[in-house]
């Protein structure tokens, strides 16, 4: 049989392609040592130190020294020049604000708290202020920022909040408009649940699953949902509201006008109130602390807690059948105390089958998860309209 000679015009095909390769591993995972990005892409570890030493030279790719698992290492991420990102996450007292490189390494991160009725218009104007300052403090200027995700705590559809009972001064708030106005790049917005899914899902406990659940259990309870990589919003945007199901028709009002949901049951206001009697007025911050310190008490109250949400996650579980449910939000932050029941709920109340019951774990990220998938939907976006200046 005569043997094929490649030609010179395929071999730079095929060097193009394995530096497209290394771009793309950094792109998706952050900052990545040789010996990682050659496992990720399959190339020997003297073609990625080739490639490495290439885009370095060429501005794409920045390298430092680093240790991973006590040796040292050499850390390859995307250089600063190809852009910026930011990634917002509002909370209901705070917002968090995250300026990240093309590698989603963070270069700066601020914190504000908010009025108990913060109202949209004012916190997003000081969202927009505060990612021009993050950007002055890396010395970087303002058209190196190349998109912004923002996560808000109700859902979302075309951009602003579909919710009307919710988010209290958000109710059918516009959000990517203005922000994109006064920043002058593409803004994604979305539950911010959903974004702590796709951190989780693409990569954090559940990565290489699928489909998966990422159940936040904090102040507020929700559910966000990926499959086959993608988040499911649902048609306006509330896939996964597991906080507002209904699970006592006669039970205490919800701030969603409805009753008896979930979130009257074990979200934290009833958990809070249950334990005043016994230990006065406490912060879920104080429960978490004292459970994981040892007060029988603050336990019970996790665990009861943890029961309850397990009985509804497995709801969850039989209608959208998840490989995997990561549980993340300050109550997972008790870690066993909570999950445990939480587990057990689940493994008793999902339909039989021969695979069992889907693995229910901890959150890779905690309380980070939010804004790391808003960075990368931030990069997604970026990507998608051609504005990552990272060549093939």
């Amino acid at each position: 049989m005569q043997q094929t000679q490649s030609t010179p015009g395929s071999q730079t095909s095929l060097r193009e392609a394995n530096r497209a390769r290394v771009v793309s591993a950094v792109q998706q995972h952050g900052a990545l040592t040789q010996v990682e990005l050659a496992g990720i892409t399959g190339l020997s570890a003297a073609s990625v130190s080739n490639i490495v030493t290439e885009l370095s030279e060429s501005g794409v790719l920045d390298t430092s020294p680093s240790i991973r698992s006590g040796r040292r290492a050499r850390l390859v991420t995307l250089a600063r020049s190809i852009g910026l990102v930011a990634g917002i996450d509002v909370g209901a007292r705070t917002m968090q604000v995250t300026l990240a490189d093309a590698s989603m390494q963070p270069l700066a991160t601020e914190t504000l708290p908010l009025a108990a009725d913060h109202r949209a218009d004012m916190t997003l104007q000081r969202a927009a202020m505060l990612i021009q300052e993050l950007i002055e403090s890396v010395g970087a200027s303002d058209d190196e920022l190349l998109a912004v995700a923002i996560g808000v705590p109700a859902p979302v559809h075309d951009g602003a909040v579909s919710s009307q009972s919710l988010l209290r001064g958000w109710d059918g708030a516009a959000v990517a408009e203005p922000l994109s106005a006064a920043l002058r790049v593409p803004v994604v917005v979305d539950n911010d649940v959903n974004l702590g899914a796709l951190a989780e899902a693409r990569f954090g406990a559940a990565a290489g699953r699928d489909p998966v659940a990422y159940v936040h259990a904090s102040h507020s309870i929700g559910a966000g949902l990926v499959v086959g990589g993608r988040v499911l919003a649902g048609r306006r945007g509330a896939a996964g509201e597991i906080g507002h199901v209904v699970v006592d028709e006669q039970g205490p009002v919800c701030r969603c006008g409805n009753r008896g949901c979930l979130e009257t049951v074990a979200g934290s206001a009833p958990m809070l109130n249950m334990l005043r009697d016994s230990h006065g007025h406490l912060t879920l911050d104080d429960v978490v602390v004292r459970a994981i310190d040892g007060d029988a008490g603050c336990r019970r109250a996790i665990a009861d807690t943890g029961r309850t949400l397990g009985t509804a996650v497995a709801t969850l579980c039989n209608l959208f059948d998840p490989e995997v449910v990561v549980v993340g939000g300050r109550l997972a932050d008790a870690g066993g105390v909570l999950l445990d029941p939480l587990r057990d709920a689940v493994e008793r109340h999902t339909l039989r089958s021969t695979v069992g019951a889907p693995e229910v774990v901890a959150s890779a990220f905690g309380g980070d998860a939010e804004l790391r998938g808003a960075i990368a939907a931030a990069l997604d976006r970026a990507r998608e309209l051609g504005v990552l200046g990272v060549p093939s």
